[in-house]
């Protein structure tokens, strides 16, 4: 599917520099392999799309680029885009204006690996489950951010990455504390920490572009405390960038209330509407009632805590970005990337000049940030 009125992009030297950097240093792909690639009609993402497809064009890969109507968290992907998923090319990009869409298909009916782990998503199946493709998803993204954070220290990020995934693998229980009010404390034991250094060269990996964090699935029922979320904070129809902190209390792994004015308010809607998306899988997908239930328990679930690696990353409003911020960290309520918390929706809020503390089974604790100052 082609958009004939695509304006030329071709004299961008950055963006098709960027392109390249994406295809070459982040995906790694070579002669002869596929890459899909699926974005939106019309849009500042679709341009990006098409330079990644000259990119890897150039280098000889089978390049298939899809376009569908722009998606939400609430969204389903259109149907031609989960079948070419289906078909597991060497590579999958999502340049999407918001995001890829959900699979209602593995909703009602998951996907499971030998090992009992359950997928919902035939694109998460694939990469996590499987280990058969390579990926990145770059939801929102402009092509200004685009050139200039691509141009990251990649040698510098993931050894500062990799040292990060050591600590937070070796503790039992992570602390965090703000200047705003930030004061929580969660389990990390029998959980493995994530890279998203830009290194999607190998099957099972993928992250987002621009690349930059160290991420942690919280143990479940562990969380307990507050939140304090500053300058950006997710909602299902984009990023809101804050007239106001909002804070969230926390209590056994789930946030019981917000506060802070307008926002905060606005917040508490999306994970009630979080919660109302799950009830409705019911009559839309098939799915069980007490599996609906439990996706909607976990709309109010601490799916993530990771920590910004990107030098290259500043303040824009679009979490994407905010969230890689070297020196900040940042929670996510909803789903997680362990697939043991199922939900609708996944809303990341930024936390500034975080102090972190990573602590052992022993006691002993190992101060990883010092009010925004990674000590690496």
């Amino acid at each position: 599917m082609t958009n004939n009125n695509t304006p030329d992009f071709s004299k961008n030297a950055d963006l098709s520099r960027a392109a390249e950097i994406a295809v070459d240093e982040c995906l790694g792909m070579k002669a002869g392999e596929t890459l899909l690639i699926v974005t939106n009609p019309h849009t500042e993402q679709e341009l990006i799309a098409r330079a990644v497809e000259k990119a890897a064009g150039s280098r000889g890969c089978s390049v298939t680029l899809l376009l569908q109507p722009i998606k939400t968290q609430a969204d389903f992907a259109e149907g031609y885009v989960l079948e070419a998923i289906e078909k597991a090319p060497n590579a999958f990009v999502s340049l999407s204006a918001d995001k890829l869409g959900k699979d209602g298909k593995r909703l009602s009916k998951p996907l499971k690996t030998a090992d009992g782990r359950s997928y919902d998503h035939i694109f998460t199946y694939l990469l996590s489950g499987l280990q058969r493709i390579r990926s990145f998803w770059s939801p929102g993204l402009s092509i200004e951010c685009f050139a200039r954070t691509l141009s990251a220290d990649y040698s510098l990020m993931r050894q500062r990455a990799g040292q990060l995934k050591r600590l937070l693998d070796q503790s039992s229980s992570i602390k965090v504390l703000s200047p705003a009010g930030t004061d929580l404390r969660f389990g990390t034991k029998g959980r493995s920490a994530h890279l998203d250094d830009g290194d999607f060269r190998l099957p099972g990996q993928g992250g987002n572009l621009p690349a930059g964090e160290v991420f942690v699935s919280p143990a479940l029922g562990s969380a307990d405390g507050r939140i304090v979320f500053e300058d950006s904070m997710a909602d299902i129809e984009g990023c809101m960038l804050l007239d106001n902190p909002i804070t969230c209390h926390l209590s056994g792994g789930y946030v019981m209330d917000c506060e802070g004015g307008r926002q905060a308010r606005q917040l508490e809607v999306a994970l009630r509407k979080g919660m109302d998306m799950a009830s409705s899988l019911v009559s839309q997908s098939g799915v069980k009632p007490e599996e609906a239930l439990r996706y909607a328990t976990n709309a109010r679930n601490l799916g993530e805590f990771g920590i910004g690696l990107n030098e290259k990353a500043r303040i824009t409003g679009n979490m994407l970005e905010d969230e890689k911020i070297l020196g900040t960290c940042h929670f996510a309520i909803g789903f997680n990337y362990e697939e043991d918390a199922p939900a609708m929706i996944h809303l990341d809020g930024l936390v500034q000049r975080p102090t972190v503390i990573a602590i052992d089974q022993s006691g002993n604790e190992r101060l990883l940030i010092e009010d925004g100052k990674t000590l690496l």
